[in-house]
């Protein structure tokens, strides 16, 4: 699906990485051709007026477990990276070539390669390959890699390949079946709990591992303040560390268990206030480089069970773009920094021409109002499973058209 004819997006607030700016945005085939207060349209074009609103990059979602169009496209999200874990797991050239062809052609699919073979940990898989065959990173799926030689020889395989490596730290060996974080919450629950500590234990290890290997390392999820600590002052020796985090780990903390409703059943679990504000703190100076949906749909077969037993995730894609907006309102971040955070950074590290505006990019653009409000229902989610534990909150930010490639979706 190719763009028929070139557009431009007259009257906006473009999204840049300088900021917010007043201008029109021109598309042609596919790409970007002029941008800012000098842009105009041309005989011929399809002219929009957005009507003073926003227009930002489509969002690049970096760590599904599932691709799920329509929840996507009522996020904004133009473009997901997904884990390996899947069935059977990525970890095969085959495999991810199949991934990397089956968003389209309203949506890239940027597959993740498996680490190791069946994402045992032991076994590292055929990265190359998996790169030549559209893998865009190499991630060790929900599981955290034990074995520091074979993580070393990741890395420095990664390293070789250019490769960002996405890392899911916690020391498995502390978490152990925990489902909460150790604390007065999870005491006064009676759940089976782990210490913070096992997230802060693998984040330093894998830091150390990546130094040493001099190879790109991203943690998929921080949620500690200690974490936070440690990649901070990774960055800060030059160390190649990037982290992200999901909304439900700024916006909530294990208070939210106290009725021990299932959709709070996250991994990693929610942690305390202290640390919620920490995760705040963390994206305002710039430790966070990516904010990512999570995005997992759970069925009731998965998620009407004791909150024990309840298998771990969220349905997120609707309610990334909401979530971040709340962060501008609050002062955290400014809209540029917000949509660093969601499109171009996550980009960079998929190494994708998209995630910002910029001329000779990819037409990836969202025209957004950001204080359209609206409550998240899970009844009415666009999603394969209603496991929102934003259910029945005041949001503010819709999306009002999306374009990928330069073709409008939904159209």
């Amino acid at each position: 699906m190719k763009q028929a004819r070139p557009f431009t997006i007259i009257n906006a607030q473009l999204v840049t990485s300088q900021g917010v700016v007043p201008g029109a945005i021109r598309c042609v085939d596919g790409t970007i051709a002029a941008i800012g207060a000098d842009a105009r349209a041309l005989d011929g074009d399809e002219v929009i007026d957005a009507r003073g609103k926003l227009v930002a990059p489509g969002l690049v979602d970096l760590g599904v477990f599932a691709v799920d169009k329509p929840a996507f496209h009522f996020g904004g999200i133009t473009r997901a990276a997904l884990m390996p874990d899947q069935s059977p797991p990525l970890d095969l050239p085959s495999r991810v070539g199949f991934i990397a062809k089956s968003g389209k052609p309203d949506l890239w699919v940027h597959p993740l390669a498996a680490a190791t073979r069946g994402l045992e940990g032991t076994e590292l898989a055929e990265l190359a390959l998996m790169q030549q065959a559209g893998a865009r990173g190499i991630a060790t799926g929900r599981r955290w890699i034990a074995d520091s030689g074979v993580m070393l020889r990741l890395l420095q395989y990664a390293a070789m390949l250019d490769l960002v490596v996405v890392t899911h730290a916690e020391d498995a060996g502390l978490a152990g079946s925990a489902v909460a974080t150790a604390g007065e919450i999870a005491t006064r629950l009676g759940l089976p709990s782990a210490p913070a500590e096992a997230e802060d234990l693998a984040i330093a290890r894998d830091i150390a591992l990546a130094e040493l290997a001099g190879a790109k390392l991203h943690f998929r999820q921080v949620t500690t303040a200690q974490g936070f600590e440690l990649v901070r002052a990774a960055k800060a020796r030059g160390v190649a560390v990037t982290c992200g985090i999901t909304p439900a780990h700024f916006m909530l903390s294990d208070l939210a268990t106290v009725d021990y409703r299932t959709f709070f059943r996250l991994s990693p679990p929610l942690r305390s206030e202290e640390d919620r504000q920490a995760a705040r703190a963390a994206i305002a100076d710039g430790t966070v480089d990516v904010i990512a949906s999570g995005h997992d749909p759970r069925g009731p077969e998965d998620k009407r069970l004791p909150f024990a037993d309840a298998a771990p995730g969220m349905a997120g894609a609707e309610t990334l773009l909401a979530m971040i907006l709340n962060l501008v309102r609050d002062g955290v971040i400014d809209t540029s920094r917000a949509f660093d955070l969601v499109a171009r950074n996550p980009a960079r590290l998929l190494g994708v021409p998209a995630g910002e505006l910029a001329e000779g990019l990819e037409a990836d653009i969202a025209l957004i109002d950001p204080d359209a409000p609206w409550i998240i229902d899970r009844r009415k989610m666009e999603a394969t499973a209603d496991n929102t534990p934003f259910d029945r909150q005041g949001a503010q930010g819709r999306v009002l058209g999306l374009w990928k490639g330069g073709v409008k979706l939904g159209a």
